[in-house]
């Protein structure tokens, strides 16, 4: 009884697309039936043939169901789904183009609101700050007096990352340990084989930090909890060229926006393998791209052909590859191979 009850708590996957009940209803009456009538599919699910035309033409449109000479015949799910899936992915693509276009504004609403009032909180401080000291211990100084905080922030480019890597990540690393602030942090994949930053970044997770990879990020910023927010001086531009210059906002407007958009970045970024179980599955990837079968892969590391092939297999779910081909693909851009 409970598997039934959580069985029937579940979305149906072409709803939580986009289709309506009704035409959920509809396509699965023609797939059980494979091809029908509007009178055949008014008859299986006691609606109004009118209305079932109606909702029948709407799933033509989509795609899902072919209609010839009057009938109905089923599509594949899979290509139903996928047809489905692409719109979605395309509804996404424009949201993510209206986020761009609002954070395009913020120049703006720095200004305005900065020579006007937040009508909330009446005027709000936009400081101009330079210095990478001043700017991670400014994040320091933050969570000590509001703990726990959450940091999310990206980091678009190497020289930052050296940076962040070389001399601030320690200190980000015990406040975490302490329990004064949360790390989440997007970094871009070609970064990963710089010196120290895949060990710097496992350590942040070791902590309880969560870090993904871009091929590309658009800029730095960083939100520091639910009112604070850094923006660079120069969007999309490399902060040690610009000395660290950049506005540090409080202002719930601009934090929210800056959210939105680190969070559909987050749902685009690519997790990493971290830990142990993640050092062994790049093991045996990096090891079969330079050419090496299982057993010269196994005599290298000291381990049994057992163990390289159970890597392996841990890897292709890992990278979700039907294939080893596949799996160095992904792994390659997962910057596994570095």
């Amino acid at each position: 009884m409970p598997n039934e009850s959580m069985s029937s708590m579940s979305p149906d996957p072409l709803e939580t697309l986009g289709l309506e009940p009704t035409q959920t209803a509809l396509y699965t009456a023609v797939l059980r039936l494979h091809k029908a009538t509007v009178h055949d599919l008014a008859a299986a699910t006691d609606d109004p043939v009118e209305k079932v035309g109606r909702q029948m033409d709407e799933l033509v449109r989509l795609g899902i169901v072919d209609e010839r000479s009057g009938e109905y015949l089923a599509r594949h799910p899979a290509a139903a789904l996928g047809r489905l899936i692409a719109e979605r992915l395309d509804r996404l693509a424009e949201e993510s183009r209206r986020i761009d276009s609002a954070l395009g504004s913020i120049r703006n609403l720095i200004g305005a609101y900065d020579a006007g009032r937040d009508y909330q909180d009446g005027r709000f401080p936009v400081e101009v700050v330079s210095g990478a000291d001043v700017l991670y211990e400014s994040v320091v100084g933050m969570a000590v007096q509001t703990p726990p905080m959450e940091i999310v922030t990206v980091i678009p480019d190497a020289r930052t990352m050296t940076d962040f890597v070389r001399k601030f990540a320690d200190s980000w690393l015990d406040m975490q340990k302490r329990g004064l602030l949360t790390v989440r942090m997007i970094v871009p994949v070609g970064t990963l084989p710089l010196p120290g930053v895949r060990e710097q970044l496992r350590r942040l997770v070791d902590t309880g930090g969560e870090v993904r990879t871009l091929v590309r990020p658009p800029s730095w910023f960083l939100i520091a909890g639910q009112a604070a927010a850094g923006l660079p001086a120069y969007w999309g531009g490399n902060l040690p060229e610009q000395a660290y210059h950049f506005y540090l906002v409080r202002a719930h407007i601009v934090v929210g926006v800056l959210r939105s958009l680190f969070e559909e970045l987050w749902g685009r970024a690519v997790p990493q393998a971290w830990g142990r179980r993640g050092d062994g599955m790049m093991q045996v990837i990096r090891l079969a791209a330079q050419g090496m079968c299982d057993e010269s892969i196994a005599r290298h590391l000291g381990v049994s052909v057992r163990t390289v092939r159970a890597r392996f297999a841990d890897a292709m779910a890992e990278l979700g590859a039907q294939s080893r081909f596949h799996a160095g693909v992904e792994a390659a851009r997962r910057g596994w191979l570095g």
